[in-house]
């Protein structure tokens, strides 16, 4: 009987180590073809940044776009805004602000529009820059506003939306000069090059509109 029980125990002591040593061997095989960093798993999305610091290219600067932008286009994206704003000279307000000549005005600045604290919070005028943020996501650019839109994605709407917007004026901005495209950065350790003297430094961004919500 104790025979009987040595020889059941060293059959099972035999089978976890072969066990063991079998799960081992297959370890080494399929790792053998892998990097020592995981794998990437999913899909790259347009315009999210992994953890790891990788990710889509960086946005072209909204001055770039602005320099190619097509008005008529932007007449078309400005079917979105219609329900709730005007955009014509002495147009109401409705739901929205009327956004006629909004170019360059202070934040808030139309007479009888109950705006939200939020906008009524933001200094100074709305430039180019200021106006592409409130278009990418209002509530981003001002928490609390009462304006519904969620924003508009593409980068190229929002050039051809302002560039549109800027012609519904009696005195249209200037549209900001574009990042020059072949510019070289300075080698490391060296410093750029100072601008000549009587050069002048680079314009600052125009003031810009866009739909001024509440």
């Amino acid at each position: 009987m104790q025979d009987s029980r040595n020889t059941i125990a060293g059959w099972v002591l035999a089978g976890g180590i072969a066990a063991l040593g079998l799960s081992i061997i297959s370890g080494k095989v399929f790792h053998a073809d892998k990097p020592e960093r995981p794998e990437k798993l999913g899909y790259v999305i347009e315009g999210v940044v992994s953890s790891e610091g990788e990710g889509a290219a960086a946005e072209v600067p909204i001055a770039t776009l602005l320099a190619s932008a097509d008005p008529a286009k932007g007449e078309k994206v400005f079917a979105k805004c219609s329900s709730c704003h005007s955009i014509n000279s002495g147009g109401a307000n409705g739901i929205g602000p009327n956004l006629y000549g909004v170019l360059g005005k202070p934040h808030a600045s139309v007479a009888g529009f109950a705006y939200s604290d939020a906008l009524k919070s933001k200094s100074g005028p709305w430039t180019f820059e200021e106006m592409n943020a409130w278009l990418t996501s209002p509530k981003a650019y001002a928490d609390g506003t009462k304006m519904s839109f969620a924003g508009l994605g593409k980068a190229e709407d929002r050039a051809n939306l302002m560039a549109w917007m800027n012609t519904q004026t009696g005195s249209p901005l200037p549209l900001p000069a574009a990042p020059a495209a072949d510019a070289a950065p300075a080698a490391e350790g060296e410093e750029a090059p100072a601008a000549a003297e009587g050069e002048a430094a680079p314009a600052a961004d125009a003031a810009a509109a866009a739909p001024a919500a509440s």
